[in-house]
């Protein structure tokens, strides 16, 4: 094998490794990588929340609305025969496009984008509070001379023809 020294330089990759470790852990410590990762995890509890609102809540109350309709069995059979049940198909063996699971999770998304915009809508909206109104920016000012009251960017008094500065 010969000399490993001179094939490799051990300093430099002690070097490059301790360099690639001190800039990961700026990286990973950021406050955005951090926050990012609360974020997700947050989101991933949100959403087995949202799958058991949409599940045992929602598709529910949309089956009674549509009279008995389970979107999970909704399927089409891509072999071309009949099935009565989606387990039926399935043990056939068949390839089965399950459009139904699809419209839940649309359904999911939805419940998801919803439920978000109104809880950043309830909290990055700002309470109302009494914001006191700036004074106008004056439209007049008084004459040094005869001390009548004219127009801002006068710049000769129409009372007395004094040139104002």
């Amino acid at each position: 094998m010969g000399n490993l020294k001179k094939d490799i330089d051990i300093e430099k990759v002690k070097n490059g490794t301790k360099n690639f470790w001190t800039e990961f852990k700026a990286f990973a410590l950021k406050g955005n990588v951090v926050d990012m990762a609360i974020g997700m995890v947050i989101g991933a509890a949100f959403t087995s929340i949202i799958n058991s609102l949409v599940k045992d809540i929602i598709t529910p109350l949309i089956g009674l609305l549509t009279k008995g309709l389970d979107f999970s069995s909704l399927f089409i059979a891509l072999d071309g025969n009949t099935y009565a049940t989606l387990a039926e198909a399935q043990e056939a063996g068949a390839a089965v496009l399950t459009y139904g699971n699809f419209i839940t999770a649309v359904i999911n998304f939805l419940i998801v984008a919803l439920t978000i915009f109104i809880i950043l809508k309830k909290l990055l909206v700002p309470r109302k509070k009494k914001v006191e109104e700036a004074p106008a920016a004056p439209t007049e000012k008084e004459c040094p001379f005869c001390k009548s009251t004219i127009h801002i960017d006068a710049t000769r008094c129409p009372h007395c023809t004094s040139v104002l500065q």
